[in-house]
This record gives structure tokens, C-alpha cells and sequence, in this order.
């Protein structure tokens, strides 16, 4: 059977990073959301997601990774690694909906020193801050990281299981 809202949104390639910096902790974006995202909290609308974006014309997805890092981070050569989750189907939290196509990419920074100065401007969502964040804080948080499964993969890759199939992960909305 179909779902006929995820028929009429867009379809949309995308490829995020799971950025890391010497520490083990995980970089990630906080945006506002575009409706409330928890029915107990009806004033809670940010939401936690890697950095990355839309593929241009072209690029494969580990070019778009490096693009976007560079853009969102400041990073221009990031060091790309494998690809070690994917996530697909409808996600509403963004301005303009879209049927995503998600491909999430390890990587390793030399250090935590990121340039988020462009970052609001490549964006469809008020960018609300950036945060790098232990093991531990993504598993007790209460903050709304997407997708669902992220804490499990981040503590999987730490304890050195670098999935050699792509993990699937969710959308809570789903």
C-alpha cells in the first residue's frame, strides 16, 4: 500500500556525515522544527540532525558529504568514510518536506574546531546552534535527535564495529 503524503513530497538524495572529533563525541545541528514535535511538550520544537544536504547534479553521495561539510562546518577536506547507515521515507521537520533519501558517512576529525559562520545561510530551518555530544548525553538526552537509532550506531562504531552493511535507521515520524 502507499502513502500518498510521502507520494507528494519531493524526493530528495541527501548525504549527512556522523562527524567525530578526537574525543568520540558527535557533532550535531540543532534546528527549529516547523510544528511542535512532542505531544506532551507542545512548545518543544528543535530537533538535533548531522550536517549534510541535497546532492547537486552530478556529485555522487561522498562528494556531496565533503561539499557539505565544507559549507555547514568549514571543514573542506574532511576525510570521508565509509558508509555506515541509510534512512529513507517522509521527513516533515524541514521548511519544504521532502521524501528523503539519506546516506550517512563515518567521519573523523583531527580536531573540534569547526567554522559554523555559513551555516545558517545554506539552510531551510533556523539554525538554533551546534553542540558535540558524548556517548553517554545522546543516550540520557530528552532533546529530539533524529534519526531514531542514532545513539546505538554512535556507541556500535565507538566500541569499533564499523557496520560493513549500512545500518537502517528511522524517522520517529514514521
Amino acid at each position: 500500500m502507499s502513502d500518498t503524503k510521502a507520494d507528494a513530497l519531493p524526493l530528495r538524495h541527501i548525504a549527512r556525515a556522523l562527524v567525530f572529533d578526537p574525543a568520540d563525541r558527535l557533532l550535531l545541528i540543532a534546528y527549529e522544527a516547523v510544528r511542535p514535535i512532542d505531544p506532551e511538550r507542545p512548545d518543544a520544537r528543535a530537533f538535533w540532525f548531522m550536517p549534510g544536504g541535497g546532492l547537486e547534479p552530478g556529485e555522487t553521495h561522498a562528494q556531496a558529504c565533503r561539499r557539505e561539510l565544507d559549507e555547514e562546518i568549514g571543514v573542506p577536506d574532511a576525510p570521508i568514510g565509509p558508509l555506515v547507515a541509510t534512512c529513507d521515507g517522509p521527513f516533515r521537520l524541514f521548511r519544504n518536506p521532502r521524501d528523503a533519501r539519506e546516506r550517512y558517512f563515518l567521519v573523523r576529525l583531527p580536531s573540534d574546531e569547526i567554522d559554523t559562520g555559513r551555516l545558517a545561510e545554506t539552510e531551510d530551518n533556523p539554525v538554533l546552534g551546534t553542540r558535540w555530544w558524548s556517548l553517554a548525553e545522546l543516550e540520557a538526552s530528552g532533546e529530539r535527535i533524529e534519526p531514531a537509532g542514532l545513539a546505538a550506531l554512535v556507541r556500535r562504531i565507538l566500541a569499533g564495529d564499523i557496520p560493513a552493511v549500512p545500518v537502517t535507521l528511522s524517522w520517529r515520524d514514521a
